[in-house]
């Protein structure tokens, strides 16, 4: 069997490693789902999820005065990006990331318009029609798992969408 380890502490400095590390042995331990895809990249459906903070100028935003009250707390809300939108119509509502880039170019955290060459050149088979966002900073995870979660799959299976790739912030 393959190692699917991944190192998510190799851009962090010695400090935050330890706080991040302890938080994770905290953590009751569950084995990822690896699942094979079912059919070839070129015929799947695929779907983007940004842990940005990003959502549209005209949807609520996420809740940053939250997160100043206490800085243990993260919006697990999610918002839905559709797969037209550009730089102007969206948002970036996370403390932790230099918004600036996403308003430059909204690839950097939703890569829409690199997801739509791929299909152009034949290497997805379609763009689904919805993408989402939620908040990458989420100490206390479990209202975004009991709620925000399970609303994405649904639409997600509505849209038939075949795969979701994380865009991490």
């Amino acid at each position: 069997m393959t190692d699917h380890r991944v190192n998510s502490y190799r851009f962090t400095g010695s400090i935050i490693r330890r706080v991040l590390e302890t938080w994770v042995k905290q953590a009751p331990s569950a084995p990822i789902p690896w699942t094979p895809l079912p059919k070839p990249l070129n015929r799947c459906t695929v779907a983007l999820l940004s842990s940005g903070g990003i959502a549209l100028k005209s949807d609520r935003p996420f809740d940053q005065e939250g997160e100043r009250r206490n800085p243990w707390w993260g919006d697990p809300s999610y918002r839905i990006i559709p797969s037209t939108a550009c730089e102007q119509e969206i948002e970036v509502y996370h403390l932790h990331i230099n918004p600036d880039f996403a308003r430059r170019d909204l690839n950097c955290l939703l890569p829409i318009q690199r997801l739509a060459e791929l299909q152009a050149a034949g290497e997805v088979g379609a763009v689904a029609p919805s993408h989402y966002s939620i908040m990458g900073y989420l100490p206390q995870p479990d209202e975004m798992l009991a709620r925000s979660v399970p609303a994405i799959i649904q639409q997600l299976k509505d849209e038939r969408v075949d795969v979701l790739l994380l865009v991490p912030s």
